[in-house]
């Protein structure tokens, strides 16, 4: 299983996740890729439960394309500046 991780500052209206619903603040974007399947998740930075981002998760086709979803999940999420 692959792994990439990534601090950012959501913006205004913060993440939607399947567990808890919004999240704000000072997070941390975890993508697990595990035979295709890619799953994105955050938690608030430090902390220790993760959440499902709300529609990010999806299959790829090829796992070299692993780096790439996550720094577009990353550019999406990340706007501090809203």
């Amino acid at each position: 299983m692959a792994e990439r991780s990534s601090l950012f500052v959501a913006g205004p209206g913060g993440v939607m996740t399947d567990e808890v619903g919004v999240v704000t603040g000072d997070l941390e974007l975890r993508t697990t890729l595990d035979r295709g399947a890619l799953r994105a998740e955050v938690r608030y930075e430090g902390a220790e439960e993760w959440y499902a981002v709300t529609g990010a998760s999806c299959r790829l086709a090829d796992p070299r394309d692993h780096d790439a979803v996550h720094a577009v999940l990353l550019g999406v999420l990340d706007r501090p500046e809203g």
